[in-house]
């Protein structure tokens, strides 16, 4: 079996995480690490002294002989980095969101393209057996038509000082809430709120609009007293819940709706309807460790990742539209097509 030979780029929270997945994977040889903190390359190296370690990317290009880079390192340097990288011909998985800026983000997508590399976007829930479940559900038709979707990704912590919940938390939510949706979004309208720190929401909800008429809310704050991370999809036939924090049971489908009946008089009645509750069983896969195989297995094959550049585009573009609309007091943005 032929090894992809690949650097991890940040051993911070996430960066760890990261690591472990990649050393567990028989398909990955991962030959070096780069982080700013010697102490950390220090506990990695001294662990594992089979992996080169090195303080700075300028000598991790110089020293090492890589198929592949993962960058998790702070959202501000992600841009830079996977452009330093694709433009050198290695194939890169970034952090999300893989910008911070739809211009930087289009750039990647072009440098992507033009030397035909695979470019694969951190966005880990798509990749989660519960999701992946949820998706078959709604594309086999048994929901009925998508109305609309809403999420929760709210928790005490961990605050942010440099970007805010719209930045930090929701992408995972765009990413899926587009995930789910045939069409692209097209309109974006956000209201939130800095109590902790000047400029920095604590607490955003967001309104997405798509072109086939549906409709989605995102709630993300790092300033509340539940923890939850939820995802709803409300569909003309059967109703969906994917709660994350259940142990078991994250999937629930629910026979409930409203139908719409017409009645002697020629008027119509809209009767509700209480059905069964479904719970499917969800696969015990890790959705880092699926997600990291996918990384792997793209570079080997040259294909196409699942949460792609143009995926990550898009989250980009809804991401910035969001934050203009919190600017301007909830103003609707209307994304290009």
């Amino acid at each position: 079996m032929t090894q992809t030979r690949m650097a991890l780029i940040g051993l911070g929270g996430w960066g760890s995480n990261i690591f472990r997945a990649l050393e567990r994977i028989d398909e990955v040889d991962l030959a070096a690490v780069c982080d700013q903190n010697r102490e950390r390359l220090d506990g990695v190296t001294k662990r594992n002294p089979h992996i080169a370690p090195f303080e700075t990317v300028d000598a991790l290009i110089a020293g090492a002989d890589i198929d592949a880079v993962a960058i998790a390192t702070p959202s501000p340097t992600h841009a830079e980095l996977a452009r330093t990288f694709l433009e050198r011909g290695v194939p890169v998985y970034v952090e999300k969101p893989m910008a911070l800026s739809v211009s930087d983000a289009e750039d990647l997508v072009r440098i992507s393209r033009e030397k035909k590399l695979p470019l694969m976007v951190g966005h880990l829930l798509i990749y989660h057996p519960a999701v992946e479940l949820t998706k078959a559900i709604i594309d086999s038709g048994e929901l009925g038509d998508i109305y609309y979707i809403y999420s929760k990704r709210i928790n005490l912590g961990v605050v942010r000082q440099d970007e805010n919940a719209l930045w930090s938390l929701a992408p995972h939510d765009v990413s899926l809430v587009n995930h789910f949706m045939k069409d692209p979004p097209h309109r974006i309208s956000a209201h939130g709120s800095s109590f902790l720190r000047k400029g920095v929401e604590d607490v955003v909800f967001c309104n997405i609009d798509y072109e086939n008429g549906c409709m989605a809310q995102i709630h993300v704050s790092w300033l509340d007293p539940h923890k939850e991370r939820k995802i709803v999809v409300v569909g003309s036939k059967k109703m969906l819940v994917f709660d994350d924090m259940q142990a078991n049971e994250k999937v629930r489908i629910y026979n409930k709706g409203a139908d719409v009946k017409p009645t002697t008089d020629f008027g119509e009645a809209i009767l509700v309807r209480h059905g069964d509750i479904k719970i499917p069983l969800v696969p015990g896969t890790e959705p880092l460790l699926k997600e990291m195989r996918h990384f792997a297995s793209c570079v080997s094959d040259k294909s196409e990742p699942i949460s792609g550049p143009e995926e990550g585009l898009v989250v980009v573009k809804v991401l910035e539209a969001g934050d203009r609309s919190l600017k301007n007091g909830g103003e609707v943005q209307t994304l290009d097509a």
